[in-house]
């Protein structure tokens, strides 16, 4: 059943939470899908992000078959798609992070090693970033981590355990009391339809769409300071009022050439736009001033990109066009870059008028063209007016990469979602469980390490400050410095459906503590968790729910991810 369908058959909807009537009917018939073909495996996952890819990797491990949906033609989701380098903490390189995804990261760089032609200096690298990109120590293109998760996955598929259907996308869910039968999806290339039926499912998806279509009870937007007990919850609950999205581009810069695109549509109206938020934001958008995350106080920032001889320079302010540098080409042998390459994922062109998820189609493809138009508007305002350190403006010679996006307009295939749908969950992560400022409180004067609240269901651990950008409910900046947290397997377990699990920033937080777990380390080691489990409860012949549930069976459970390489507790930071 069609997103709006469902939401207009809702049984009630109170301060952000959805539930249905049609979960508790015999069974709903598909509209769009069933003359499709009708396949089964053990488990189906919905979306081919990180999650979705750690999901199928840990599910084939352990056992079972899948059959893995991606509506892009991309894997990889904030990697690929999105075109983000991953954020992650400073202890990524020894621990605090999976087994499967330090293996990732290292044949990220296992494959500039093996196909560029790096300097020496380079190739002896033991911690190799091909961008050297300032927000992570592993900057790479987009193209090069699809090509390592597609490894990755390649012998479950040659060992038929899994099936993978690109540019595909779940359209309705058929469900019988408190399960889902199948899920009915379309290719949007070809407008073939398949039903998928299996016996647990995962939502891996960007903006939480199985939940939607299965009835499944979620949060979306912010929950209320009474619902949480969060200090920095609202007074009022506002579904509406969600982080913004960004769709990001790829710039080279080429001196002494100009590779100025035509003025969009909406520049004018870019150009004034001065965000309306609370506190107030410093000016119009399209400038180099924004919000401090922290201070929230007026803040200078700098671009300067790379010369013909030189490279970009370390500024007094942070130089954005080193912030998310993709190729630094200092790493590669003379003649193979004639420029670094970055990614413009700045707050510059944070989207923040509006909302894709749960609006009528008409609202989602104004929204979508509207923040397109922002980042395009970004790039002509960068090629025509900004300021220079010269006395001149405008970078004439700042070309868009539309090859290493793989569009034919040069941005990002999806746009970078920072908040999806959440699950009404059976334990929800709560600000006041993961910040400083609370654990110092809940330490008191023992001296013990600062840790977060610590579970006894943990399946995986991860660390990242909570960081929520500007919303499209008028809030500025939300940053705060949190604690190395766990992932509490009640957390991917919804309240009622028995044989759905979470698998990515769709679990069991609140607008706030997803600022923590919406990050690409988390987002596996969730994925990685939620395929464990459906692996481990068809082994046992049980419910997700169960497992947590049943101490000897969640012991066990832990067991087997420890033996996998996931970390349950932070032992040193």
């Amino acid at each position: 059943m069609k997103r709006r369908k469902f939401l207009e058959q809702c049984g009630f909807f109170s301060a952000g939470i959805f539930t249905s009537t049609l979960a508790n009917a015999s069974r709903s018939s598909f509209s769009n899908t069933r003359t499709g073909a009708e396949l089964m495996s053990d488990i189906v996952i919905i979306g081919g992000g990180l999650g979705g890819c750690a999901a199928a990797l840990a599910a084939c491990r352990n056992g079972a078959s899948v059959i893995l949906t991606e509506p892009t033609d991309w894997l990889g989701g904030q990697v690929s798609q999105q075109a983000v380098p991953p954020d992650e903490h400073r202890w990524i390189e020894s621990f605090g992070r999976t087994a499967s995804y330090a293996k990732y990261r290292h044949l990220i760089r296992d494959y500039y090693k093996k196909n560029y032609p790096l300097t020496n200096a380079a190739m002896e690298a033991e911690y190799l970033n091909p961008g050297n990109g300032s927000v992570s120590r592993i900057c790479d293109e987009p193209v090069v981590s699809v090509a390592v998760l597609q490894s990755l996955l390649a012998p479950a598929i040659a060992l038929g355990h899994l099936r993978i259907f690109l540019n595909t996308h779940p359209v309705e869910a058929s469900t019988d009391q408190d399960k889902i039968d199948a899920v009915g999806c379309l290719n949007k290339n070809t407008g073939e339809s398949i039903v998928l039926h299996g016996k647990l499912f995962i939502d891996a998806s960007e903006e939480g769409d199985l939940l939607a279509l299965s009835g499944t009870e979620y949060v979306i937007g912010a929950e209320s300071r009474q619902q949480t007990g969060e200090p920095h919850a609202p007074e009022k609950a506002d579904p509406t009022n969600i982080q913004a999205l960004t769709h990001c581009f790829a710039i080279d810069h080429l001196e002494g050439e100009d590779h100025t695109i035509e003025r969009p549509a909406m520049y004018d109206f870019w150009k004034e736009y001065v965000p309306p938020l609370k506190p107030a934001w410093p000016g119009p958008i399209l400038s180099l001033d924004y919000s401090n995350p922290r201070t929230l106080l007026p803040t200078e920032l700098s671009f300067i990109p790379p010369g013909k001889k030189g490279h970009a320079p370390k500024t007094k302010s942070l130089n954005l066009w080193l912030y998310r540098r993709m190729i630094d080409r200092s790493n590669f042998k003379k003649g193979t870059y004639p420029s670094d390459i970055t990614l413009i994922n700045w707050p510059q062109n944070d989207f923040m008028l509006g909302n894709i998820t749960d609006v009528p189609v008409e609202v989602r493809n104004q929204n979508l063209h509207r923040a397109k138009q922002l980042s395009l508007s970004l790039l002509y305002w960068l090629q025509t007016e900004a300021p220079r350190p010269d006395g001149k403006v405008g970078w004439k010679g700042l070309r868009l990469r539309k090859d290493l996006l793989g569009t034919k307009d040069g941005l990002a295939k999806f746009p970078y979602i920072r908040e999806s749908r959440r699950i009404v969950a059976e334990y929800t992560i709560r600000e006041q469980d993961i910040t400083l400022e609370a654990r110092k409180i809940a330490a008191g004067e023992s001296g013990k390490q600062l840790l977060a609240l610590p579970f006894e269901d943990s399946v995986g651990i991860g660390y990242y400050h909570l960081d929520l950008h500007p919303s499209t409910g008028g809030n500025n900046y939300i940053d705060m410095a949190s604690v190395p947290f766990q992932i509490p397997l009640g957390a991917l377990i919804p309240r009622r459906m028995e044989n759905l699990v979470a698998g990515c920033k769709n679990i069991g937080t609140t607008h706030i503590s997803n600022g923590c777990y919406r990050l690409h380390p988390v987002e596996w080691s969730i994925g990685e968790a939620a395929g464990s489990l459906c692996a481990y409860s068809l082994k046992k012949n049980t419910t997700p729910r169960m497992v947590r549930n049943n101490q000897v069976l969640l012991s066990e459970f832990q067991s087997l991810l420890t033996r996998n390489g996931v970390e349950l507790q932070w032992t040193q930071t």
